[in-house]
């Protein structure tokens, strides 16, 4: 397994660093998954048409602002300034995932809604068409950008 080189953005310069794997976390000592790997590791040999609905995902966040890739083995994590807020795994025919809400949302794309803390919402989801990454998709996808960057509560999703 590679180790990422990724360069952390310098908004994320005063953040506790794991000193073993290197992430960056907004609490000293956060519990994590001690690892590195690189959005391209997950990327090689996947589908074409899983790796584009990936890319368009990317730019639904990338839309919001700027964000950093975390990824680990198990997922590619998608960070704010505060906290990762959505996460994607690739999967042969989609992406599974989930966004990090402040409120519940009722969606047919979210498979599974549960708490998170007591002011957060995880809302897994699955996507398997472009056509599912739509503007009420990617007003979730803002809201969940804003959790990233510190909001507890509000977001219009």
């Amino acid at each position: 397994m590679m180790r990422s080189r990724a360069r952390y953005p310098s908004y994320m310069a005063d953040l506790w660093q794991c000193p073993k794997c290197g992430r960056r976390f907004a609490r000293a000592g956060q519990k994590h998954v001690c690892q590195r790997v690189t959005v391209e590791e997950h990327l090689d040999g996947r589908p074409r048409r899983v790796v584009a609905l990936f890319r368009a995902f990317e730019r639904l966040v990338a839309a919001c602002g700027p964000f950093f890739h975390d990824p680990i083995k198990a997922q590619i994590g998608f960070q704010g300034t505060a906290r990762i807020f959505a996460g994607v795994r690739l999967q042969d025919n989609g992406l599974a995932g989930y966004l990090d809400l402040a409120r519940r949302v009722d969606d047919s794309r979210f498979t599974r809604v549960g708490p998170y803390t007591k002011h957060l919402f995880v809302h897994h989801f699955r996507i398997t068409s472009p056509d599912q990454l739509d503007d009420r998709f990617a007003a979730y996808v803002r809201a969940a950008y804003a959790v990233g960057n510190g909001a507890r509560f509000g977001g219009t999703a």
